[in-house]
């Protein structure tokens, strides 16, 4: 099987595991799946560290992100949604200084700031820009821990995932076919402008397909066709961030891929690059623009 055939499968298999967990798995698996997903990013993150001979506190890295999904799950579950906030401000706090206090016996250390810093940024980077696809899930309507996420939660995720993940496949394929100036070569050489006009452009058909499929109402939210074309274009913008900021750190580590762990994409950080910037700016866009 082709490098190509691999990722189309794997796709696929992700895509159809999404649709089932989002329809049916009660939100209590839900959260450990999130839980999980984050805990084997930010451990490739850190394995990317490795490869740059900075050391890292990965412990601290993998409980505070399951930390921060948890408690941001567990607020909207005992219908304390206004607490989501302040306990990632606590954990925050909290990690900070247990990773000062954790560098101070440290003897062999050349690098104290570097690991401090990297260790911090692991966190920042994954699970708490990850943790907003906690937020896209639960803010809206609040299920028992038994019970699948609403039909708000799963239209938004559903929405993002597939403006984000059409946006990679247009620049993929018009860049590929079109290419021919390089859009930022240093960072990622094989990305072009014509690839990402592309790409944007594939995304906002995309958002206005699921608009005119929906009728702009995603379950309590309602969107108007200016907020199908501003999402249309703002997430893959931020897609495309995201995939250019792994790829600088891959650069920067030697790296091909984040992982293994998938089939012809590489690691749950490859895959999960684009998605991290785009989900906090749909969050975002909903509480800010639309007030929801």
């Amino acid at each position: 099987m082709t490098g190509l055939n691999k990722r189309i499968t794997s796709g696929l298999c992700l895509g159809t595991a999404c649709l089932l967990v989002a329809n049916w798995a009660p939100s209590l698996s839900i959260c450990a799946l999130l839980c999980a997903v984050a805990t084997i990013a930010v451990l490739e993150f850190y394995q990317l560290l490795d490869a740059m001979v900075i050391p890292s506190f990965r412990i601290m890295g993998v409980v505070a992100s399951i930390l921060l999904i948890a408690g941001t799950w567990l607020s909207f579950t005992l219908k304390t949604a206004a607490l989501a906030g302040e306990h990632e401000v606590i954990i925050l706090f909290v990690t900070i200084i247990a990773i000062l206090i954790r560098q101070f016996p440290q003897k062999n250390n050349d690098q104290p700031l570097a690991t401090m810093a990297c260790t911090l940024l692991g966190i920042l980077y994954v699970p708490f820009l990850f943790n907003y696809f906690t937020k896209l899930a639960f803010t809206w309507e609040c299920p028992s821990w038994l019970n699948p996420i609403g039909p708000t939660g799963r239209w938004l995720v559903f929405y993002l995932i597939a403006v984000v993940k059409s946006t990679d496949i247009g620049a993929f394929v018009i860049g590929s076919r079109l290419g021919r100036h390089k859009l930022i070569p240093r960072i990622s050489p094989g990305k072009t402008w014509e690839g990402f006009i592309g790409g944007v452009a594939v995304g906002l058909l995309v958002s206005l397909c699921v608009y005119f499929l929906t009728g702009g109402h995603f379950g309590v939210i309602t969107m108007r066709i200016y907020d199908a074309v501003l999402l249309g274009i703002l997430l893959p913008v931020m897609g495309t961030v995201g995939d250019l900021t792994e790829s600088m750190l891959k650069r920067a580590a030697n790296s091909k891929d984040a992982g293994r762990i998938i089939p012809g994409m590489g690691g749950m950080l490859d895959v999960m690059d684009s998605l991290l910037f785009g989900a906090p700016a749909l969050y975002m866009y909903i509480k800010i623009l639309l007030a929801f």
